[in-house]
């Protein structure tokens, strides 16, 4: 009820109203059942406007970071996260991952849309990177599609490090949903896992103009980051 309040009564209107977004495809994503809607990641406010943009709920897999602050600002935010559909992951690797793809594999077992974004981190120049394989395990062990989503312009709107949006239009495009139904029961081979992985990252790629490079994003802000120190 909370989620569907904030979409429709309490931010919905107000964000379409200033922001005027924009999307192609919709009738891509399913009407019914579980499927990934899979994106590029620009910006914080992606996770905004794709279920914004959407009849169907869509529950995206959030750091924990997010749900954690402490203050007024922190409970601001935790409230934000929760109303836009935002579950906490912790993203520090080993158990961690395999609990984060359980909370993605129940949602899909639920019958609903999982928002992920294969790059596993937002992207800090605007370029696609190498997708991560935690995508393709999940598309197979819950025997589902993926939809490639595009956002646009969104780190214009609101860039790295910003807090205060832009007043600039954003769009969306939705491409035909991708199936890896042949590669059933082979959730556990890493080679396909890639092999799947990229397909999905070219699908990304083909739908706007993004130049993409296969390295990841995670390790192309470790390398800024030094380059600052």
């Amino acid at each position: 009820m909370f989620y569907w309040l904030m979409k429709y009564v309490v931010i919905g209107p107000i964000v379409k109203a200033i922001w005027r977004p924009w999307i192609v495809g919709r009738r891509n994503v399913p009407a019914e059942g579980a499927a990934i809607l899979a994106s590029n990641h620009l910006s914080f406010v992606d996770s905004v406007f794709l279920p914004l943009m959407l009849d169907r709920r869509v529950a995206f897999l959030a750091k924990s970071d997010y749900f954690t602050g402490k203050g007024l600002k922190g409970t601001a935010t935790r409230i934000f996260m929760k109303g836009t559909g935002q579950l906490p992951i912790d993203r520090s690797g080993g158990k961690a991952s395999e609990a984060s793809l359980n909370t993605g594999l129940q949602v899909l077992g639920s019958g609903e849309l999982l928002g992920i974004y294969p790059e596993g981190t937002r992207s800090p120049d605007g370029k696609l990177y190498r997708g991560r394989t935690g995508i393709a395990r999940m598309a197979l062990e819950a025997h589902v599609p993926v939809v490639p989503v595009l956002m646009v312009d969104t780190d214009t709107m609101m860039p790295i490090g910003t807090t205060v949006p832009r007043i600039v239009r954003v769009g969306i495009v939705i491409g035909e949903p991708l199936d890896f139904s042949r590669f059933a029961g082979m959730e556990g081979d890493r080679y396909i896992l890639r092999s799947i992985t990229d397909e999905i990252m070219v699908a990304l790629q083909r739908l706007g103009e993004q130049e993409y490079e296969d390295v990841y994003a995670s390790t192309v802000k470790d390398r800024l980051k030094k380059k600052r120190s």
